[in-house]
């Protein structure tokens, strides 16, 4: 029987929320965005990382054969792609009424070298997660690094499942997600001689993969442990969720001190996913008796993917046309989200659903009639 986690869907949202207000920052000149949390909120990709590394290890216990493995990439590309790509238009067609426009609106970065031809491209392939010469900037959709994070994972986890099965490694299994994220940690130490793990256009798959390997190791956790530990008593639930978002509120406040040790997010966020898939505690029945938290989680990935082309288009209306003082963020912010969280909700249902993977219909086989 599939099983939803609600609570993990919630906190995708509000985190997806977190990345916006985070990215709204630079616009804004109020304490309300300006301040120590949501400027070191980005590190909340990495909770998308590994609950994406969760879910798959859930829905995906074994990929036995070439065929499967086809449907497996499949299904993870009509998942992520659509909208990937009608982002990616849709900042190509800023840029060109940009140009149009810059006779009668002031417009920043004209000719922004980040958004080439060359990192078009890259995006278009979601390459753009990957050291490449003349690179040296995220470009177009900005969050859209992370997609390409996310594709370079299924790719090695779908080829890591299927040698699994056919080495009949499956007992052994967690050592080797342990050693991809060794192997990913190594990786990224080699770049900065450090845990730092906050990178994006140059190493994000790396990033990418080691935050989904913990996911699918969690999730491994869980599934081995749920049965016992889910008759422990909701007290130490409720004590376990307190303390797992205090420290990560704790750590995101101090990210500035904590980033060059980036690996304690990926263990943060693993503990926080753990604790919560079990949504005992009174942390998660709070959130999940709120309808508009579900909404968030519904609509969070559009809300990831837009958030950006809409912070440009708002502030270009508030700000250049209407000249509102960057000090209005601090009420602005939220007009501008109510845009972000409606423009997805049209861009959940008709293109994220629209072009959705559908198993094709088996056609039914008549019966030849006997004489």
């Amino acid at each position: 029987m599939k099983h939803r986690f609600e609570v993990l869907d919630i906190f995708r949202g509000l985190f997806a929320s977190l990345v916006f207000l985070f990215h709204l920052g630079p616009f804004a000149e109020t304490p309300i965005l300006n301040n120590s949390f949501v400027e070191n909120s980005d590190m909340f990709v990495d909770f998308f990382f590994v609950l994406s590394g969760f879910v798959i290890a859930y829905s995906y216990q074994s990929i036995s054969d070439r065929q499967s493995l086809k449907l497996f990439f499949t299904k993870r590309l009509y998942r992520i792609y659509p909208l990937h790509f009608v982002m990616l238009m849709a900042f190509v067609g800023m840029e060109i009424a940009k140009n149009l426009l810059n006779p009668y609106v002031k417009v920043n970065n004209l000719g922004n070298p980040a958004n080439s031809v060359y990192t078009f491209f890259t995006s278009l392939f979601l390459i753009n997660s990957t050291p490449l010469p003349g690179v040296k900037d995220v470009s177009w959709n900005i969050p859209s690094w992370s997609i390409s994070a996310e594709m370079m994972a299924y790719i090695v986890f779908g080829i890591l499942v299927l040698f699994i099965h056919f080495a009949k490694h499956v007992s052994s299994r967690n050592w080797y997600y342990a050693l991809i994220c060794l192997v990913s940690v190594s990786g990224l130490w080699l770049v900065s001689s450090s845990f730092q793990i906050n990178y994006s256009f140059d190493y994000g798959f790396l990033r990418g993969i080691l935050g989904f390997f913990t996911g699918v190791l969690c999730f491994n956790l869980f599934s081995n442990t749920n049965e016992n530990v889910r008759k422990w008593p909701s007290i130490i639930f409720s004590i376990a969720e307190l303390i797992s978002l205090t420290l990560i509120g704790y750590c995101i406040f101090n990210g500035e001190i904590l980033k060059p040790w980036g690996i304690v997010f990926e263990i943060l966020f693993f503990v926080c996913i753990y604790t919560f898939s079990f949504e005992k505690g009174f942390i998660s029945a709070a959130l999940k008796s709120v309808t508009l938290l579900h909404k968030l989680g519904k609509y969070s990935y559009s809300i990831y993917m837009s958030h950006a082309l809409l912070i440009s288009l708002f502030n270009v209306l508030f700000i250049r046309i209407l000249k509102f003082p960057p000090s209005a963020y601090s009420y602005l912010f939220i007009l501008n989200f109510i845009l972000i969280y409606f423009f997805s909700v049209w861009t959940y249902k008709n293109i994220e659903m629209r072009f959705q993977y559908k198993t094709p219909k088996k056609i039914p086989m008549v019966e030849k009639s006997t004489v």
